[in-house]
């Protein structure tokens, strides 16, 4: 464990703030664009606020990672960002679907805790030495395909691929260089502005920082409800940007 660098608690702030950058432009000036109010200079900016918040998920997932090495207790770990998931959906839907309900897209609290309960599966099955190693490959096999197939038929935010990034993540977690590595070629192919998160998470120096982890979790529902009233207050929160 280093002395220097970037501590949790800041790679934690880094993915609010850039997810609320994203967020503000996915709700907010999405909306301005689908009602032909758009400018091209407002048109970069939606675009450039989205590539900015691509930094987000990547520390999230390296995060939960992080957690699940070091956390306690794993179920309640997996039992509080289920309770999240369920607090968050409605403000979720409201702030890009303008609705308090709809199942076609689920918040990325549902993405993360479907990969914590694959990575717990995974590590389940991998421990167990007694058993033949072609039963615990095919096993473990089981398990990815279906924790990846369980986040696309939800259609969590990121679906299968987020749930696959967590696992490499998790694989690779021993030895640092092999893990950014690692995360940046599972990003490259299908989001590349994602890998700059990786600059901080390189000087990730294994500390926890100020205690701030029930603040992280509630800014999710909080700030997605307080973009949806400032949609309210512009009269397109009806308009859905999903």
């Amino acid at each position: 464990m280093r002395t220097h660098g970037v501590s949790g608690s800041t790679l934690k702030l880094i993915a609010v703030v850039t997810m609320l950058i994203d967020h503000i432009a996915a709700a907010v000036l999405a909306r301005l664009l689908v009602t032909g109010q758009g400018t091209p200079a407002l048109y970069q900016i939606y675009f450039g606020m989205r590539d900015i918040g691509r930094i987000a998920f990547p520390i999230y997932c390296f995060l939960l990672v992080e957690g699940f090495d070091h956390t306690r207790d794993r179920k309640k770990y997996a039992l509080r960002l289920l309770l999240f998931a369920l607090v968050s959906e409605v403000p979720f839907d409201l702030a890009f679907s303008g609705t308090p309900l709809e199942f076609g897209y689920q918040n990325v609290f549902f993405t993360l805790l479907i990969g914590l309960l694959t990575i717990m599966a995974f590590d389940a099955a991998y421990e167990k030495n007694e058993w033949h190693t072609a039963v615990r490959a095919v096993l473990m096999a089981a398990i990815t395909l279906g924790g990846m197939g369980l986040a696309y038929l939800m259609h969590t935010d990121y679906d299968a691929k987020g749930v696959m990034v967590i696992l490499v993540l998790y694989l690779t977690r021993k030895i640092r260089g092999l893990q950014i590595l690692a995360g940046c070629l599972a990003f490259c192919w299908w989001e590349l502005p994602a890998i700059v998160a990786f600059i901080p998470i390189a000087f990730y120096n294994g500390k926890r920082g100020l205690n701030i982890k029930y603040l992280f979790y509630a800014f999710y529902p909080v700030h997605l409800l307080i973009l949806y009233l400032i949609c309210l207050g512009m009269g397109n929160a009806g308009i859905a940007v999903v």
